[in-house]
């Protein structure tokens, strides 16, 4: 077992930079000395049933070097709660109520300094990746003073980049979205000055759609996606919505952390950046079609180039990454299609406001292309018989999506993603 190295701010008594940095949690207003002191079992594994108990669970570990693997409550199921115990864990429940612990089935010792991420799950059953919380610091240096909101579910890869950077830095103060929040939050980062937010693209075209007008009213300077292949159409979206505000987004995984980050307010990244060496930064790869990464920034024991599982494709000079491998190539009558350029052209359509592409059984072909979409609150909606010519104006005929269906609202899972 490889032991993780305590990082710098977990000197016993000493509290971590942003302190004094205030938090807005839970309709209350605070900063992080202020958060409840809990008393933790060595490793723990923490189901915070509200944001404001995975805040207090991350400034513990950030003061103790406790080893730590944080989740909401909703994202562990019994299953994997009994996964948990048998790996040396002692499971506690953070509820309004106090804590309620588990002890763990086999016993072990910590490993100081430790902190563990569950993946989303995309392929398959969520796994867990070690970190410390140096390796989850991935922006250093001095920043300008900004107000973040934070969307996320807690202890996920994205959650603890907003976090960290609160914890750690002065002047990073943070203004947290509950689950019941997450439809209304342009009023709620508008009253408690919010000018920096990340969220992933769902998140962004659920609030655009939904009301395009309350987020133009939000102070924003600094806008970042992530999570989720990004295409060109929201980006000029939110350029649009806030043409002087930095449009960042970050591909970042549990398993190779912040690898990559965009301002230049297009899709994908230059082609000049792959097998591009430098010290303390990623090295970005493509072996056939998917990306591999190498990376500083890794999980415990995922040094060297790790195959990211991510398809990529290479469109004027740009490397987009399209989806998972597992489920964005669709084979029509043996020609391979990409479900997420599919996406990008429907999506790119002025009246369409989210889409998902998949495939489906076919007589002859095998599979063919089929297309749900939501459309844009307007009284020209196109049908479907005008994204079908609209594709097939920018696609090959084997790409063109056979049946489109519309749903009625873009659809968001707990990770703030959609199944795309």
């Amino acid at each position: 077992m490889t032991v993780a190295t305590p990082h710098r701010w977990a000197v016993p008594g000493r509290e971590p930079g942003g302190v004094d940095n205030r938090i807005v949690v839970g309709g209350a207003e605070l900063t992080w000395r202020e958060l409840p002191e809990l008393t933790l079992a060595d490793p723990a594994a923490v189901l915070a049933h509200s944001a404001r108990h995975a805040l207090a669970a991350a400034r513990h570990h950030a003061v103790h070097g406790t080893e730590l693997l944080l989740s909401s409550d909703s994202r562990v199921d019994p299953a994997l709660r009994a996964e948990l115990r048998d790996a040396g864990f002692a499971l506690t429940d953070l509820t309004d109520d106090g804590a309620h612990g588990e002890p763990p089935a086999r016993p072990r010792p910590a490993e100081p300094g430790r902190l563990w991420l569950l993946t989303s799950g995309s392929t398959g059953r969520p796994k867990r990746v070690g970190h410390t919380l140096d390796s989850l610091t991935t922006v250093r240096g001095e920043q300008p003073d900004r107000t973040w909101l934070c969307p996320y579910a807690p202890g996920t890869y994205a959650w603890w980049q907003v976090v960290t950077l609160s914890l750690t830095q002065p002047g990073q103060h943070l203004v947290v979205v509950d689950p019941e929040q997450l439809d209304d939050w342009p009023a709620l980062a508008a009253a408690h000055g919010v000018d920096a937010a990340s969220g992933t693209p769902t998140f962004w075209r659920r609030t655009v759609y939904r009301d395009a007008a309350a987020l133009a009213r939000v102070p924003l300077r600094q806008i970042t996606l992530g999570g989720e292949p990004v295409d060109q159409a929201i980006l000029d979206q939110l350029r649009e919505l806030f043409p002087t505000a930095r449009i960042s987004w970050i591909y970042a995984s549990s398993e190779v952390g912040a690898s990559i980050v965009v301002h230049d307010g297009r899709a994908g990244f230059p082609v000049a950046w792959l097998d591009r060496e430098a010290p303390g930064r990623p090295t970005l790869s493509v072996r056939g079609d998917e990306l591999v990464i190498t990376s500083p920034f890794h999980g415990a024991g995922l040094d060297g180039a790790v195959r990211t599982g991510d398809r990529v494709e290479v469109v004027d000079e740009r490397v987009l990454i399209t989806g998972r491998l597992d489920s964005d190539e669709i084979n029509v009558g043996g020609s391979k299609v990409s479900a997420g350029l599919v996406r990008g052209v429907l999506t790119a359509h002025p009246g369409v406001a989210w889409a998902r592409v998949t495939g489906r059984r076919a007589p002859v072909l095998g599979r063919m292309v089929v297309a749900e979409v939501v459309l844009q609150p307007a009284a020209d909606q196109p049908d479907e018989a005008e994204l079908v010519r609209w594709c097939a104006d920018r696609l090959p005929e084997h790409a063109v999506p056979r049946r489109i269906r519309v749903l009625t609202e873009i659809p968001v899972k707990e990770t703030l993603k959609s199944d795309v």
